[in-house]
């Protein structure tokens, strides 16, 4: 029998020569640190947080469109998402390393088309679009509520607070994102749990809400979309009010 030959290309076991120099510069017993600080090992951690909330995000709005979830918890585990990426990119130092969502998904290799959506909406679906699980309602449900799915006057009247607080807050000025987001967020959510009719408006309220999603937290409006928003916002108020009848 003749011994077989090895193959031109495939390293023996004598083929290679460690360089004694490069041998020497490394110690296996060394532990190897991704962070050289705690402070970067903190940015590393927020930003590995982020990219699960992406993820999970993600995999969430495909379990809510094959109806794998109920209404109720999508709502809840999106809202907290979505809550949870806001407040990791409320520091400045990850808000700097993480850029933008598309640069972001670029550098780490993620597609999640459904969670980018979600996130440049910055509502969930069931928000966005008003819950069908949403009573109907009737102008006899604000004397104290009436039974067979009307809705309560409590619901009634949280709604119709929540505008006029926003309207209030124009007319005190508030014109940041960090501080109108917030309220027009409480407002279209108490507006759903009265009725699921699409009203005059109600898509302005939308529209603003991304808007607002889309700025920077400290970012103002001009003065003009400031009246703009108002006036809005209080047509919208005039046709939540005109669903009731």
């Amino acid at each position: 029998m003749y011994a077989q030959r090895p193959l031109s290309y495939a390293p023996t076991p004598y083929s290679y020569t460690p360089n004694p120099a490069l041998a020497a510069s490394i110690n296996l017993d060394e532990e190897v640190r991704l962070a050289s600080s705690s402070a970067e090992r903190d940015l590393y951690e927020s930003l590995a947080e982020i990219y699960s909330i992406i993820v999970t995000l993600d995999g969430l709005e495909k379990a809510y469109i094959k109806d794998v979830i109920t209404e109720t918890e999508y709502t809840e585990t999106c809202t907290r998402l979505l809550k949870q990426y806001k407040s990791s990119l409320g520091d400045e130092t990850v808000a700097k390393e993480f850029g933008d969502l598309e640069t972001f998904k670029r550098s780490w290799g993620l597609e999640c088309p459904r969670a980018t959506e979600r996130l440049r909406i910055g509502l969930p679906a069931t928000v966005e679009q008003a819950s069908h699980g949403a009573p109907a309602t009737s102008m006899g449900a604000a004397a104290g509520g009436a039974p067979g799915g009307t809705a309560s006057g409590s619901l009634i009247l949280t709604a119709t607070e929540n505008f006029i607080t926003f309207l209030d807050a124009l007319k005190l000025n508030w014109v940041s994102k960090d501080a109108l987001h917030p309220l027009l967020s409480e407002v279209i959510q108490s507006v759903n749990k009265v009725t699921d009719r699409d009203f005059e408006n109600r898509s302005k309220i939308i529209q603003w809400l991304i808007m607002l999603n889309q700025m920077r937290a400290t970012e103002e409006l001009s003065e003009d979309q400031a009246r703009e928003l108002a006036f809005d916002i209080e047509q919208a108020y005039h046709g939540f009010k005109a669903t009731l009848g």
